[in-house]
């Protein structure tokens, strides 16, 4: 419980700091709860915020579009914030090449428009 508990406060922390993934940890969240409290995994894949989004990621491996789109939107504004402000290489290297991996994924992943639902999709495993 303390870990799934601990978890969901990083993963809703992710997501007002963009370097800071969300979706792992949550997905981390619904394991632990699995095991240890299905009231509290009901409510994770219940919640009004975040909860189709993880069902969707946990059953299809989608992302919705406009989520994927606004995800990389926040990223960048916030990165690039930080690289104007922050003068020193030491610290705009990392983040930036950490932004460039967390694109990569959000890109390499499927996605789909919000009106489409996650079973109309393909198995990605299939092919």
């Amino acid at each position: 419980m303390a870990v799934g508990w601990t978890s969901v406060g990083i993963g809703v922390l992710g997501m007002a700091v963009p370097v800071l993934p969300t979706t792992c940890f949550l997905l981390l969240a619904g394991g632990c709860f699995a095991k240890s409290s299905p009231r509290a995994s009901r409510w994770l894949y219940s919640n009004r915020l975040f909860g189709r989004y993880l069902k969707d990621y946990k059953e299809s491996k989608v992302i919705p579009l406009r989520v994927k789109g606004l995800s990389l939107a926040v990223l960048w504004a916030t990165i690039g914030a930080t690289v104007i402000a922050v003068p020193s290489w030491l610290v705009r290297v990392p983040v930036l090449l950490i932004a460039l991996i967390i694109t990569a994924h959000v890109a390499r992943t499927a996605s789909r428009r919000l009106d489409v639902a996650p079973a109309a999709l393909p198995d990605p495993s299939a092919s």
